[in-house]
């Protein structure tokens, strides 16, 4: 069965975006959940005051009647001032293992984006410098430190056949204190 890719237009699809992460996840020891309220206010207009320099559509992708895949397109208005360029922020993505979906997925924020002038995608990036930012590509088998992303292992080899190139790397530092004696 072919992906069906769905805009977000109600409280009720904001729903089923927030909840598909807790689905991919439901196994996994490492991915620490965020508070789902949360996450749903920052996704809406009304209760996000990102959305003052911001906008911003998201999806859900759809196979055999089930949510299985997400993603967010955001375009940060005073962020492209500051660095005179056209980018949108491709945000949330989640999916599982079928390069149809993501592959979907990141063509319909690459089309939104382009329909909205963008000269570009980067990211995963949230509204703010401050938000959800990147994607894990090692340290599959240790918990996320605070403000931290969790991925499953497959998505950067998603990302790449779909022709995205890594601009950078962000490194974590895990240090082990011990008692003095």
């Amino acid at each position: 069965m072919s992906v069906v890719i769905k805009a977000c237009e109600t409280v009720s699809d904001l729903k089923k975006f927030v909840q598909l992460p807790y689905e991919l996840y439901k196994e996994n020891a490492y991915w620490v959940p965020p508070i789902k309220q949360d996450e749903l206010k920052s996704l809406q207009e009304v209760s996000n005051p990102a959305y003052q320099n911001c906008e911003a559509k998201f999806w859900i992708a759809f196979k055999n009647n089930r949510v299985v895949g997400r993603i967010g397109a955001i375009i940060n208005h005073a962020a492209n001032e500051k660095t005179g360029e056209k980018m949108c922020r491709i945000s949330r993505i989640e999916f599982i293992d079928d390069k149809e979906v993501s592959k979907q997925l990141l063509t319909t924020a690459e089309k939104w984006a382009k329909e909205k002038g963008m000269a570009g995608i980067h990211g995963p990036l949230g509204f703010t410098n401050l938000d959800h930012q990147a994607i894990l590509i090692e340290g599959f088998d240790h918990l996320p430190s605070i403000a931290s992303e969790y991925h499953l292992p497959y998505y950067k080899e998603h990302f790449e056949a779909a022709g995205y190139e890594k601009e950078m790397d962000w490194i974590e530092f895990r240090l082990k204190l011990e008692k003095e004696r």
